[in-house]
């Protein structure tokens, strides 16, 4: 295990570089600024020009491109990202010399992706050259220069404060050589030296399998992680800019949502499993299995300590730690009477469309002729995977209904009468509850309710279950 941390900045934080420099550049845990290493997000809002909105859809410039080869609107798009990035830029940089090789820097990717992207159009016009054979590798080139405007103006602005910073480009831009993420990782860091330079890593990394193929817009996250376990690490850190609370502050008020303190990585996979990611499960098993521990801090409170995430960590108490959830959740339910006695081949028929469209499954229930999931997707996807559920079962009964979930979250949550003590804080507020799921594992609790119930839902939960005492620590049920 190493002196180092690995530490990750999310992109609104990134969006405010007073802020990076004051209170994470300069407020180390230790007596130094060095023996850290920074992986950056690309500026808030940048990946989702550059991709397609995460939350709504709204076509990026990939997504745009993707639309087919008579399709040009993504040039406009590339345009209105560049004078973007420029602006940026321009804030950041009152050096005229600075801000010029800024431009030139991103300029040049910018213009090298359109080039690509023009030459790739009208090679697919010819027909023996198909579109999609090539988006997996044009989504990750779009990807990369995010991270890498990020990551480059920060390493430079930290050179001009005074900090010995290292700009570390893990994108493989115009590389010739495909290796692993392991294998750029190490080639990179082998002449490094943490005890004197601060690494400025780029949150995407090129590899020969394809970061996004496995994970999507999590790719930073698992950067993050790998760099940690190859390096390492004695801590991983993540800031953003909030704290991990016992629930959404915007939605149970500031003076009632605290930060939790402590947790593990069984909970913080619950919390992605709803969108709402401390960190990326499959990024978080190799801090998991190498045993090092993560901390989520909040980039505008940087004396306070965080959130502190280990494998071990059991409250000293059953209790809930969190009240979370999740809107514009669509639930596809079949039916079908052929079902009962045969459900794994229809299950996994299922599963393979939804897959096949990248649905993401946050829930699901059955019965002997019944099958819902519960889905994070946008409705044009859900009426694709419908169609192709109708023609592949034409006997069933298909329908689908627009829901959210609600969760009660917690490291330990053996307290008899829970379950009923959930409900009945649900039934307070007139909340009919269309489905409810409870592993035996006793780390998580979920609620399918009507869309219009969710706020209130997560209000009501979060005051039965989560009430707060002097100390601001979340009370144990069974205190």
């Amino acid at each position: 295990m190493g002196f180092h941390s690995v530490e990750k900045i999310g992109g609104t934080s990134m969006n405010d570089y007073a802020a990076v420099r004051d209170n994470i550049i300069h407020r180390p845990a230790g007596d130094t600024l060095y023996q850290r290493v920074f992986v950056v997000s690309a500026y808030g809002g940048v990946t989702d020009q550059l991709l397609e909105h995460k939350k709504t859809g709204q076509p990026g410039i990939f997504a745009s491109f993707a639309n087919g080869v008579k399709d040009d609107s993504w040039q406009d798009l590339l345009i209105e990202l560049k004078r973007r990035l420029f602006a940026i830029n321009e804030a950041l940089f009152p050096e005229r010399d600075l801000l010029t090789r800024a431009n030139e820097f991103i300029g040049s990717r910018l213009n090298e992706a359109e080039r690509c992207l023009t030459d790739l159009k009208k090679l697919c016009q010819h027909g023996h050259f198909a579109l999609d054979v090539h988006l997996a590798t044009v989504r990750e080139m779009l990807a990369s220069i995010g991270e890498a405007h990020s990551a480059w103006n920060t390493a430079q602005l930290l050179q001009r404060d005074g900090v010995n910073a290292c700009f570390v480009d893990l994108t493989g831009w115009k590389t010739n050589r495909h290796i692993s993420l392991d294998e750029r990782i190490q080639s990179a860091f082998k002449d490094l030296d943490l005890d004197t330079q601060l690494p400025i890593v780029t949150g995407y990394a090129h590899t020969d399998s394809g970061l996004m193929s496995s994970f999507d817009r999590g790719y930073s996250e698992m950067t993050f992680s790998r760099l940690a376990v190859i390096t390492g690490a004695r801590e991983a850190i993540i800031h953003k800019e909030f704290h991990l609370s016992s629930a959404d502050p915007r939605v149970v008020g500031n003076e009632n949502a605290v930060p939790i303190g402590r947790t593990n990585y069984d909970v913080a996979d619950q919390l992605a499993n709803l969108g709402m990611e401390a960190i990326h499960p499959k990024a978080a098993k190799g801090l998991r299995q190498n045993q090092i521990p993560l901390r989520v801090k909040n980039t505008f409170e940087p004396e306070h300590s965080g959130t502190l995430i280990t494998s071990d960590y059991v409250s000293d108490k059953p209790c809930v730690e969190i009240i979370a959830g999740c809107r514009g959740i669509f639930a596809i339910e079949l039916f079908n009477q052929d079902m009962a006695g045969n459900y794994a081949q229809s299950d996994s028929a299922i599963l393979g469309i939804i897959e096949r469209f990248r649905g993401h499954v946050v829930s699901k229930d059955i019965n002997a002729n019944t099958i819902t999931h519960y889905l994070s997707t946008n409705l044009k996807t859900v009426k694709r995977i419908c169609r192709e559920l109708e023609n592949l079962f034409p006997e069933a009964e298909i329908n689908q209904q627009k829901v959210a979930i609600v969760s009660a979250i917690g490291s330990d949550m053996q307290v008899p009468g829970l379950l009923a003590k959930t409900v009945a804080a649900l039934a307070e507020q007139d909340i009919s509850v269309l489905a409810m799921h409870q592993s035996m594992r006793q780390v998580d609790m979920q609620f399918v309710i009507s869309e219009d119930d969710w706020e209130s839902a997560i209000q009501s939960l979060h005051r039965h279950l989560v009430e707060v005492h002097d100390h601001g620590r979340a009370i144990c049920l069974a205190s």
